[in-house]
């Protein structure tokens, strides 16, 4: 075993923590030559996962790579999908502002994260990059193309061959804005293992609350290691820099007369739920409107279609609002925070089916009045949060969905309490952001002493 990490240029001694990185390669490329004929055909055949594949695999890194800058240093940050990036945008921005010469490297592992990214961050990032598949030689090839100086994680996606080839490289790696859900907690524990070695391999593990630092020191990090900084969602979603996605009801044909309530971040399974309730609740109040907005926009048709069999005159947001209209289904990126600032009532999805939730700080920063279901796992401390200040109200099913909307369109003024509570929770967690910057300036110092 031994020998076989020798040949394959794995520098560690031999130790439970070697034999687990060759255990890992070793699956991983028996499962590779098993299957490759498959990967391959679905390549082929799924649209989906043509054309960032090569990248993936480490092929034209060397093409994108010429293309950079040679600023100095050379900061890569790794977002898994659109929900981290934009928790880390106003950290990128911040990176940006603080090595104005530097260059700045983003890679995403989802399309729809790239194509966010892309769509906010286009003048603070120097590179967009696909995220490389964790097989070797893929890691190999893209760090020695970009050689960073420093890698950033955000929130989740850990991968052993890269955290251990930034390690071995002398590349200092910090994970940012940490989070250990309950679910994953067990998971760590139970693969302790696996995981532990990754963790390790952080120079920094900054965390959002205490209980996220007491659990990752619990797993076996060092607590010197290990911070809490707070939450970066809370400043990405601060309203100087969501100035330019506030709109006004007119740009989305929607008559100022109307009440809006909008669905954010929906599931499958949800959209049924909530067009059931919207049903009920037009009944009473002829002029309300609802937007829905699936979390996957390519599932724009399949959820306009849905409305238009329950009755609604539903309108794509990437095709003309239809007369008389009370419906509207918006399938494009970066746009819900505009329709976060107009709206009355704001339902957060993902939480009526068992997704994790979605964050409720979006509507919250608009001072709108916010409601989710059970599941807000991904989103616990801030939903406890909103609940806490009274910005926000539980809706445990459809029943309690229907009842809370329907007090809310009779009461203007507790939508309007609840409005001014959500936005002074966002307001009180001003300064994330800074101490992060903060202490990334210390490690790049450590680093070039």
């Amino acid at each position: 075993m031994y020998r076989f990490c020798q040949l394959n240029n794995f520098k560690f001694r031999r130790t439970k923590v070697a034999d687990m990185y060759l255990l890992y390669n070793v699956i991983q490329w028996v499962f590779l030559a098993i299957f490759f004929p498959v990967l391959a055909l679905m390549v082929l055949v799924k649209r989906k996962y043509r054309g960032r594949i090569l990248f993936r695999l480490g092929f034209g890194i060397d093409h994108c790579a010429r293309s950079l800058s040679t600023g100095t240093p050379v900061i890569w940050i790794h977002a898994l999908s659109v929900g981290e990036v934009s928790s880390c945008q106003t950290l990128v921005k911040a990176i940006r502002n603080a090595y104005p010469r530097g260059t700045v490297i983003l890679s995403t592992t989802t399309r729809s994260g790239e194509a966010y990214a892309r769509n906010i961050l286009a003048g603070s990032v120097d590179l967009f990059l696909p995220y490389p598949l964790d097989i070797l030689w893929s890691v190999r090839r893209v760090v020695s193309r970009i050689r960073p100086d420093l890698f950033i994680l955000v929130e989740t996606d850990f991968w052993p061959n890269l955290l251990h080839e930034l390690k071995i490289r002398g590349i200092p790696s910090i994970l940012v804005n940490g989070r250990i859900s309950a679910d994953s907690f067990t998971r760590y524990k139970r693969f302790k293992w696996f995981f532990l070695p990754m963790f390790k391999a952080f120079k920094l593990i900054t965390m959002q609350t205490e209980n996220d630092c007491n659990n990752m020191i619990e797993l076996g990090v060092d607590r010197h290691k290990v911070l809490k900084l707070g939450n970066l969602k809370f400043d990405a979603v601060m309203p100087g820099d969501l100035s330019g996605q506030i709109k006004d009801r007119s740009s989305f044909g929607i008559p100022d007369h109307k009440t809006v309530i909008v669905a954010g971040s929906t599931h499958a399974g949800e959209e049924e739920i909530i067009l059931r309730v919207f049903r009920k609740l037009i009944t009473e109040f002829p002029d309300l409107f609802l937007i829905i907005a699936p979390r996957n926009v390519e599932r724009g048709k399949p959820v306009t279609l849905l409305a238009r069999q329950e009755g609604f005159i539903a309108s794509r947001r990437q095709e003309p609002m239809l007369a008389g209209g009370n419906l509207l289904v918006l399938d494009t990126l970066g746009e819900l925070a505009g329709v976060y600032s107009f709206c009355d009532i704001a339902f957060v999805g993902g939480s009526l089916v068992q997704q994790g939730g979605h964050n409720p700080l979006e509507p919250a920063v608009f001072g709108k009045p916010v409601l989710f279901g059970p599941d807000m796992n991904d989103f616990l401390e801030i939903a406890q949060g909103l609940l806490n200040c009274a910005g926000a109200l539980l809706t445990r099913d459809e029943a309690e969905l229907f009842e809370v909307a329907h007090r809310l369109l009779k009461d203007k003024k507790m939508r309007e309490e609840m409005g001014r509570h959500a936005a002074a929770l966002v307001a009180e967690q001003r300064g994330v952001t800074a101490r992060h910057v903060e202490m990334l300036q210390t490690i790049m110092g450590e680093a070039d002493n």
